[in-house]
């Protein structure tokens, strides 16, 4: 009770849509006005400078910088198929194949009073049988291989995968295979704005 009538004495607390989010699609911008230096001048440990910015590369090492700004912001990089099964609820089951927890922090944040992606509809759910979505967080190792497929097989058609971060996308600094998904939200990583801006995306709405 205590509890309840604080919240109703501070009013609402929950984070607004951030009135302006860079598209993450656009290339780095040089900090400058020489000529950008080329990727190998860079040492870009993750060649993501090459043919233009790839944020599905991108670790925000910041070694390009001050000749490139990367920003910490940017929207969902890709939806394939988004599902109109999902615009009432959308359940999502994560599964962390090999990361450093960096991801895995910004994501659970979506559960808090702060972010409350349950007024999007959006809940967690801790069996991959009642799972909408699978996010997949980390690098692919050889021992999570099996239980992502198991995780995979037991969900319920119709169902998504969605990689969360640039370990999943394409592997990072370690440069393995990127997981086959629906939803790709680069970043490393991506902020919570971000996640529920993708999110939405997903399960059928026009977005945060």
């Amino acid at each position: 009770m205590k509890w309840l009538l604080r919240g109703i004495g501070k009013g609402i607390k929950t984070e607004r849509s951030p009135v302006e989010v860079a598209d993450w699609t656009t290339k780095l911008q040089p900090s400058s006005g020489e000529p950008a230096p080329q990727n190998r001048d860079l040492h870009c440990p993750t060649s993501a400078l090459e043919d233009g910015w790839k944020a599905e590369r991108c670790v925000f090492c910041r070694r390009c910088y001050p000749s490139y700004s990367p920003s910490g912001e940017y929207r969902l990089g890709k939806t394939i198929r988004a599902e109109r099964t999902f615009r009432r609820s959308f359940y999502l089951y994560p599964i962390d194949v090999g990361t450093c927890g960096a991801c895995n922090t910004e994501f659970k944040l979506l559960a808090s009073p702060q972010y409350d992606m349950t007024r999007f509809g959006i809940f967690f759910t801790n069996t991959p049988r009642h799972a909408d979505a699978l996010v997949v967080m980390g690098v692919m190792t050889e021992g999570m291989q099996e239980a992502y497929r198991r995780a995979y097989d037991a969900m319920p058609e119709p169902k998504l995968v969605i990689a969360l971060g640039t370990c999943a996308l394409s592997g990072g600094i370690f440069s393995s295979d990127g997981i086959v998904a629906d939803v790709a939200i680069p970043g490393c990583p991506p902020a919570p704005y971000t996640l529920l801006d993708a999110l939405v995306k997903a399960k059928g709405g026009k977005g945060w």
